[in-house]
């Protein structure tokens, strides 16, 4: 959770300094949500999200400085520079993306599920989106397919309350997004989002349930983001004191941080070193990615399907 922290925080200064264009969304505050889902999942497992994506990215295991390369457009990043913020892959790390079209994500990790069920591997797929993608229609027509074939899926909606800008409470007729499912007979649980251990035993539940064959689950994970919707984004539309109450009452490293000190498992020395290494982690990646030389333009040929 510290390194997605720190690494979002380094590239919100690089994007403030133009070393970072189009479009970039930071996780900041929502950290536990994919730590305690990826603490949950077994090898072969397969994370699919969409466009606020490096928190997954590095969740899975994908280097950062291959992630930061990527961000800043240059050829040593996961896409080669050509997918950016919102466009990284890893087969390696079974981590699919990277969406930017809202809920595009949701029917591609069904089709994932489906293809672990057709092969019998036993592996699950991790479908992240948001609240806001959670009102698109595409995403109803996956519940129904993953519900009818009982598809190895788990849904994970981020409901951080304001989509890109909107309230939920403004967009949406019904707010337990944990309930989207009952229709069509999928079960879902709401979870706090803020607290990692909450979400790991969720994800272990419904982790084993799509695994054992029931079908799909549907986790909404409560949680907050700190910064704006994207980097142009001045979040005028929340208070001050709101974005103030989550940061001091309900920090999910925070409380981490509270827990171990408290128990005495660890110790402010102890705490101050983990954050020196991974701060020193951060800034190899902010080096190594401002001295990676960008794409040839060659690049622009490659990697694209031509139909003969």
């Amino acid at each position: 959770m510290l390194l997605i922290r720190r690494f979002e925080e380094r590239a919100g200064q690089l994007y403030g300094m133009g070393l970072i264009g189009g479009f970039c969304h930071l996780y900041i505050g929502q950290e536990a949500v994919v730590v305690g889902v990826q603490m949950a999942m077994e090898d072969g497992d397969q994370v699919i999200t969409g466009y606020r994506d490096h928190g997954h990215m590095l969740a899975t295991g994908m280097d950062p400085k291959g992630v930061m390369a990527e961000l800043t457009g240059r050829i040593d990043g996961y896409s080669r520079g050509k997918g950016g913020s919102m466009h990284m892959f890893s087969r390696e790390k079974e981590f699919y993306g990277g969406h930017g079209i809202v809920g595009a994500q949701v029917p591609l990790g069904t089709g994932i599920a489906f293809s672990n069920r057709y092969r019998e591997n036993g592996r699950v797929s991790i479908t992240y989106f948001g609240d806001g993608a959670a009102n698109q229609g595409q995403v109803y027509e996956s519940f129904n397919m993953a519900e009818l074939w009982k598809l190895p899926v788990v849904y994970v909606i981020e409901n951080n309350r304001y989509a890109m800008g909107t309230a939920i409470e403004r967009s949406s007729a019904t707010q337990d997004l944990s309930q989207r499912g009952v229709s069509f007979g999928i079960p879902g649980e709401r979870v706090d989002g803020m607290d990692v251990r909450a979400v790991r035993a969720a994800a272990e539940k419904a982790l084993d349930w799509a695994r054992s064959g029931k079908g799909p689950y549907i986790l909404e994970m409560l949680t907050y983001r700190y910064r704006g919707h994207s980097m142009s984004d001045p979040a005028k539309y929340r208070s001050k004191e709101e974005v103030q109450k989550y940061r001091t009452e309900h920090d999910p490293i925070e409380q981490v941080s509270a827990r171990l000190l408290e128990k005495g498992w660890a110790s402010e020395d102890d705490l101050k070193e983990i954050d020196k290494a991974v701060r020193d982690r951060v800034t190899e990646a902010a080096d190594f990615a401002q001295a990676s030389p960008e794409p040839d333009p060659s690049e622009l040929w490659t990697d694209v399907t031509v139909a003969a």
